[in-house]
């Protein structure tokens, strides 16, 4: 699996949830994720990758 840039999203949809498919392509946004999931199964997209866009783009490093 390569990693995805999600810079953009987390740009333009800082602090809501996030409803993706095809590893890039937003089929929604919004601050409920009822709302996402619902918006996005009306477009059609049963199972797409949710997440809640940061209000801040920080690095982090895990610690073990």
């Amino acid at each position: 699996m390569k990693p995805i840039d999600l810079t953009q999203v987390y740009k333009k949809y800082k602090g809501l949830w996030v409803a993706l498919v095809n590893d890039n392509e937003v089929v929604s946004a919004d601050k409920s994720v009822h709302k996402v999931v619902a918006e996005a199964k009306k477009k059609g997209h049963e199972n797409p990758l949710l997440f809640k866009a940061p209000n801040n783009n920080l690095p982090f490093v895990g610690l073990a």
